[in-house]
């Protein structure tokens, strides 16, 4: 679900729970996604309009304010609306200034394996908000920072890992959202078996980056006939 209003009593907590997810998805993702969520996160603070739900800035104030120049800020507004954090509600083309919107579920999405990190309290929260999964309580010291594909030293052909490093030099964005998480478990008789870090990452996959998915790992190790993911 949807936050219900962004103004009022209850406003200032789902503001800040919303900072507050993206700034740990980036603590814990690459240094693309630190770097991609923490601009994001500067124009929320200064200029998004939580009245009218809606993010109005001219490519040259966000290049002032991230110190870098306009060519750098089409390249990350693209990042950022093609992996739907990020609503373009207006183009900003022929002199207009562009209008986007937050995506509240995919920022869900994006943060939802941190959420424990933040405390168990937050955690509750966020699932009340947005999920429905039973809160899962991760403790800070066992949890180790995923291996990312696209940083494993030349991974070798014909293996899960090759197929991840293509993935993420082919759909740098996608993979950042969807599959840096995911886990290899084994391939056999044509069927893929993975684990998905939430249910809610596994149904999004299974609805709408499937067949990329699969195409992607039979390049790899073969046709698949079926993917299957383990609870």
């Amino acid at each position: 679900m949807e936050p219900q209003r962004l103004t009022g009593p209850e406003a200032g907590a789902l503001k800040y729970d919303v900072l507050t997810a993206l700034s740990v998805a980036g603590l814990n993702g690459s240094q693309t996604l630190q770097t991609s969520l923490m601009r994001l996160i500067a124009l929320i603070t200064a200029r998004y309009n939580w009245r009218t739900n809606e993010l109005s800035v001219g490519q040259r104030d966000m290049a002032r304010m991230w110190s870098v120049n306009e060519r750098t800020v089409k390249r990350e507004m693209k990042r950022l609306t093609q992996s739907n954090l990020l609503i373009c509600k207006r183009s900003g083309v022929r002199g207009r200034v562009g209008a986007y919107s937050l995506n509240f579920r995919q920022i869900a999405a994006l943060s939802e394996s941190s959420w424990s990190l933040v405390g168990p309290d937050f955690d509750h929260r966020m699932r009340q908000r947005y999920g429905e999964e039973e809160v899962k309580v991760v403790q800070l010291k066992t949890y180790v920072r995923p291996t990312e594909p696209d940083r494993v030293p030349n991974p070798t052909p014909g293996t899960w890992q090759n197929a991840m490093a293509n993935l993420a030099r082919e759909h740098p964005n996608l993979f950042e959202a969807w599959f840096t998480r995911l886990r290899f478990v084994r391939f056999e008789k044509g069927v893929l078996r993975l684990k998905a870090p939430s249910m809610f990452v596994q149904r999004y996959i299974e609805t709408h980056h499937i067949r990329l998915l699969a195409g992607v790992v039979e390049a790899e190790l073969g046709p698949i006939d079926h993917v299957q993911f383990e609870p």
